[in-house]
């Protein structure tokens, strides 16, 4: 089998100020998370290459990325953030665009106090503006936002999207409905993607167990296929519930079922050739 990609990781010097949605019981990632420790992880479980991706809404630390994917062999890609909903933005996408390893944007929607932040004008100008740059769309969104996501991508039927986390579900609560419809309703859009990541941290983070994320899992694969699935370690984050080893061991029981070429492409071969990652 061909060596894993991690689709999905960050990084970060870490401020109480910058990083203020880190709070109680997520002790574990207020510290610094930099390419010296993230090699240290991929290396331990045989991960090739990765793609980080954005967590402050800056251009300053979208081109620190840039800057530390330029230095790190292990970083092939970065999805950075950019003012999308901005009259800046094309100026801005023009001198990113120059950077070889940007390979996607992303806004914070799940953030925003306007449940429908993603279908206002200024933000779906910004998306059209992407059309040719050859740049992903990654949706971070909670799951009350898909109705709004499903409108959002048949806005943009040419636009590559990755979907993150499959959209948040409520792991913790065991809750299925009405995520999975919304869910499979959104996998019609062939160009819509879907990463197998961040469900830790919608769990129980001391007391879940692989049972508790299979549910969730088995529909992304059935709603998406292997072919438009991808594995991402949401690490940092993830460590507020598991290691990165121990996400990986996870990641793998999700997707034993599968055949070999199968488990090949969620694991890596889909997010390289999404992302086009270089000499993966």
């Amino acid at each position: 089998m061909g060596k894993p990609i991690d689709a999905h990781h960050h990084l970060w010097r870490y401020s109480k100020e910058e990083y203020d949605w880190i709070g109680l019981g997520m002790e574990a990632i207020a510290r610094d998370f930099l390419p010296a420790h993230l090699q240290t992880e991929l290396a331990a479980c045989g991960v090739k290459a990765s793609v980080v991706v954005q967590a402050r809404q800056t251009l300053e630390e979208t081109n620190w990325l840039l800057d530390l994917a330029a230095n790190s062999p292990c970083i092939h890609g970065v999805v950075g953030w950019a003012p999308i909903a901005s009259a800046d933005f094309p100026r801005a996408l023009e001198r990113l665009k120059e950077r070889r390893k940007l390979k996607g944007l992303r806004h914070i929607i799940q953030a925003e106090p306007d449940d429908e932040f993603i279908l206002r004008e200024d933000f779906n100008a910004g998306i059209r503006a992407l059309a040719g740059s050859g740049l992903v769309y990654d949706i971070l969104i909670y799951e009350r936002h898909l109705p709004a996501a499903i409108k959002f991508v048949d806005r943009h039927p040419t636009q590559i999207f990755v979907l993150d986390h499959l959209a948040k579900p409520r792991i913790k609560d065991r809750v299925l409905e009405p995520w999975k419809t919304n869910l499979f309703e959104l996998a019609k859009r062939k160009n819509v993607y879907c990463k197998l990541s961040g469900m830790v941290t919608e769990a129980d983070w001391n007391s879940w167990n692989t049972n508790d994320l299979r549910p969730y899992a088995d529909a992304a694969l059935e709603a998406f296929g292997p072919a438009r699935l991808m594995f991402g370690s949401d690490w940092p984050v993830c460590l507020i519930g598991c290691n990165y080893h121990q996400w990986f061991q996870v990641a793998q029981n999700l997707v034993a079922g599968l055949s070999t070429s199968e488990k090949e492409l969620v694991l890596g071969g889909v997010a390289a050739r999404i992302y086009s990652l270089d000499s993966v």
